[in-house]
């Protein structure tokens, strides 16, 4: 994987990706692991986590397919 961002783009990709899971966390830990809030968590986690990946590699998956981010 080739880096396809610049260093405010990874520290966009990084900081918001941190706060995803942040919030996924705290979904889990105050919404409980049932019902609906657990897709919620899991899904706060998973998307924090490939963002944290962006911004720590420095590839960006949506530029990798061709689109223009303004980041």
């Amino acid at each position: 994987m080739k880096c396809n961002i610049d260093a405010k783009g990874k520290a966009v990709r990084l900081l918001s990706g941190l706060a995803c899971l942040l919030a996924g966390v705290l979904v889990l830990l105050l919404g409980g692991v049932e019902g609906p809030m657990l897709f919620v968590g899991i899904a706060l986690l998973g998307s924090g986590g490939f963002m944290t990946f962006e911004g720590w590699s420095g590839w960006c998956a949506v530029r990798a397919l061709g689109f223009k981010t303004p980041l």
